[in-house]
């Protein structure tokens, strides 16, 4: 080779050196964050006309940036360093088309190190997201909480419920009304020394702001004597059922994999129809599908419809597979009644945890003003309402405890609300989540609840505490789990 050749090709294998080194070097700086990406291990949705809550589970925290796009309303969340096609896979036929909030979620790779989910929302709403840190069985979880702008007042939705409940008896009671007999030719005059019965008076039916809705006929009130049945209460019974755990947290499960959500939930059902079937009495459910509801909010509710009674509904569990047997819970301000009720009042108190609240953003007033309420009267009352209750129980299951238990629990600190919490029986025993999952005995369980209910009703039929059906403060009421976390980030 010439010198004037090797001249030439000097200079354009140093250009191909080049060349190549920056392709590599882009190479790797391209595949370096496909490395580093995040896989998605599970994306779980659950829809309710409450609100719907979307989950994303991964092995680390996800970074993400949120905004809001009108003109179709969309939900815009970028995540950062997230495997695209890991958060594909399992977010693909997880929206249903009857979610009362989002009509679709699309995905895509918008930048090299972001991934872009889009949610096409059906109506406007107040989306919350925020992140959990690992507990239990789940990792990291990035959590999109759908709300609508206008949250349903269970209040309203209760008294429009009564009022189409009266509409129907009204109805029944008129069509089954005999026809008018003809006036008589001649009726005897009465005698002097008959008594005639007391005519029936006209008493305003009260709406909750203390004006008169309506006036209904109703008979005087005969006490019965002794011996004799007991008298009904002279107005109307709010019976809160809470069924306990649902949605992202399933509560125990029974080694044929019965979950306690679905169980507590089929029972509550049960519970709701047969107390609205009764006379003078109405329930209310906290929840009425599978989604999760916070601890709080559940006693909020009940707070604010003005519930008499509480009672939640859930299945017990223990490390051990012969446990067995019903318990009732009251709650104590002093410290459990035994060591298993305090194991027990631990695991139904990390429900917020499993299920997922914004901790960090907590109310430090409302969640001070839970730990200091003092609730003597009405823990007595709840103590007499569980007792009530498991004597009833006591009919048709084995009692894991004779007495009334005590321990701190959550959701039985409704400072104004007689409370009681039900371990209907052990889902961790086969013989007892056999029973538990068995149409029959999901009744009889209730029927067992409604009675020990109408024993202590009977008892004392209008109530003798003043603060029974009284409206909460209003420092302490939360219409929903989105006012209260809203009000939590207000004051955090």
């Amino acid at each position: 080779m010439s010198a004037a050749t090797r001249t030439q090709s000097a200079p354009q294998c140093s250009a191909r050196y080049v060349i190549a080194y920056a392709l590599f070097a882009a190479l790797c700086a391209f595949a370096w964050p496909l490395h580093a990406m995040e896989i998605v291990k599970a994306v779980r949705a659950w829809p309710a006309q409450e609100y719907t809550r979307v989950t994303i589970e991964s092995n680390n925290p996800i970074a993400y940036t949120m905004s809001f796009v009108a003109d179709p309303d969309r939900l815009v969340l970028d995540l950062s360093n997230v495997d695209h096609a890991s958060l594909r896979r399992e977010i693909d036929g997880k929206i249903n088309v009857d979610d009362p909030y989002i009509r679709a979620v699309r995905t895509g790779q918008f930048k090299p190190d972001i991934v872009r989910v889009v949610l096409d929302l059906k109506t406007t709403v107040k989306p919350m997201v925020f992140s959990l840190k690992p507990f239990g069985d789940y990792g990291h979880r990035l959590v999109i909480d759908i709300f609508p702008l206008n949250p349903p007042d269970p209040l309203l939705a209760l008294l429009q419920k009564s009022d189409q409940r009266f509409d129907l008896q009204a109805n029944d009671a008129k069509s089954a009304a005999p026809e008018p007999a003809p006036p008589a030719t001649s009726a005897p005059a009465p005698r002097a020394d008959t008594a005639a019965p007391p005519p029936a008076t006209e008493m305003p039916v009260a709406k909750p702001d203390g004006k008169a809705r309506e006036h209904t006929r109703t008979a005087p009130n005969v006490q019965a004597g002794k011996g004799g049945p007991k008298p009904l209460p002279s107005r109307t019974f709010t019976v809160v059922v809470d069924a306990g755990h649902g949605g992202e947290d399933p509560g125990a499960r029974g080694a044929r994999g019965t979950w306690e959500k679905n169980v507590t939930l089929a029972i509550a059902k049960r519970l709701a129809a047969i107390i609205g079937a009764e006379p003078n009495m109405r329930a209310v459910l906290t929840r009425d599908d599978d989604y999760f509801v916070p601890l709080q909010a559940r006693v909020e509710k009940a707070r604010r419809v003005r519930g008499d009674l509480f009672v939640s509904i859930h299945a017990d569990a223990f490390v051990h597979p012969n446990a067995r047997g019903s318990s009732v819970f009251a709650l104590s301000e002093r410290g459990a009644t035994s060591v298993a009720a305090n194991w027990i009042a631990k695991r139904e108190n990390e429900a917020d945890l499993v299920g997922g609240v914004n901790l960090g953003s907590r109310d430090r007033h409302v969640a001070q003003t839970l730990l200091d309420l003092s609730q003597t009267a009405t823990i007595n009352d709840s103590l007499k309402l569980g007792r009530s209750v498991l004597r009833e129980i006591g009919g048709i299951n084995t009692l894991h405890k004779q007495q009334v238990e005590q321990a701190g629990f959550a959701v039985l600190k409704a400072p104004d609300i007689p409370s009681i919490l039900v371990e209907t029986a052990f889902i961790t025993n086969p013989d007892e989540e056999r029973k538990l999952s068995d149409n029959a005995h999901q009744d009889r369980m209730a029927h067992a609840i409604v009675s020990g209910i109408k024993r202590y009703v009977a008892a004392d039929p209008n109530g003798s505490r003043s603060t029974l059906a009284a409206p909460p403060s209003p420092h302490a009421t939360i219409s929903s789990y989105a006012a209260c976390q809203a009000r939590a980030r207000r004051c955090s």
